[in-house]
């Protein structure tokens, strides 16, 4: 039931036929009795910058989802930003705060690395490669470097067939993490306990495979943040090769307790949140 108390969460994205958000979240609203709704708002970009202010003037809009196409924009058109923000040049997630300010956040990088660690992979340590610098690929490496504190990873390595958006994205990093080991190499997986494709291949039937499969650690994990609750053929590869295995919707899920408590609504587990969803087309 919407109320004139609700408070409004504004999915802004464009177009807004394939969102999901509003079938996980406002399931679990109701449940728990949050007078809260996600409302999807289709936005084309040519509008986006001119209609982000006066949307939150409204009194009763606690924040907003952001996806494509607006994610880089809205970087430059918000008061404040965290470092995974700055890292990745995107953003997925805005707060209003008490003095009306705007704040941004970016939780594609959390959401994996959450699900990670629900797999049991620990990041203390480990040598990691992203395979992708765009924004997704920048997210995920800020989310790995900021793991453990003071024991965290012990590597990243990024690779990216556009090799000014991994030279980028390392410099980006090393001056946010300056005692991080980054590096830039290939897209060679051997010697690397996570390994994550973060470009969009996997999504069209009959792409090649962003890496070798066979060149994998048995026992390393592999991510893949192509959506679907399927297995890709990157993920089937790699888990015949022994490889554990995490699938984009794992990182979908993971990413929603993350989104809860930046707005204030306390805590959720992806499993809660799976049981209670109402996903249809």
């Amino acid at each position: 039931m919407i109320s004139g108390r609700t408070e409004i969460i504004a999915h802004l994205g464009y177009p807004t036929e394939s969102f999901t958000a509003p079938m996980i979240y406002n399931p679990w609203f109701a449940h728990h009795g949050i007078d809260a709704v996600v409302v999807p708002m289709g936005v084309r970009a040519e509008h986006y910058a001119a209609f982000l202010r006066p949307l939150f003037s409204l009194s009763n809009i606690r924040g907003a989802l952001v996806t494509m196409p607006h994610k880089v924009t809205t970087v430059g058109l918000l008061d404040d930003v965290s470092v995974a923000v700055e890292i990745a040049g995107s953003c997925n997630a805005i707060l209003r705060r008490p003095d009306g300010s705007l704040y941004g956040d970016m939780f594609d990088g959390v959401g994996f690395t959450r699900a990670a660690r629900g797999k049991g992979f620990d990041f203390a340590g480990a040598d990691c490669l992203v395979v992708g610098a765009g924004g997704v690929g920048s997210a995920i490496a800020a989310a790995i470097a900021a793991e453990g504190g003071g024991s965290g990873p012990g590597s990243i390595a990024l690779y990216d067939i556009r090799e000014a958006a991994a030279e980028g994205l390392a410099a980006r990093l090393r001056r946010h993490y300056p005692g991080l080991d980054v590096r830039l190499g290939d897209n060679d997986p051997a010697g690397y306990g996570l390994v994550v494709n973060a470009t969009p291949l996997g999504m069209a039937a009959g792409d090649p495979l962003p890496f070798d499969p066979e060149r994998l650690d048995p026992g390393a994990l592999v991510g893949d943040v192509v959506l679907g609750t399927a297995m890709t053929s990157l993920l089937q590869a790699a888990a015949r090769r022994g490889s554990r295995t995490l699938v984009g919707t794992d990182m979908l899920f993971e990413q929603i307790p993350a989104y809860l408590e930046f707005f204030g609504y306390g805590s959720a587990t992806a499993g809660e949140l799976r049981a209670l969803a109402k996903i249809s087309y």
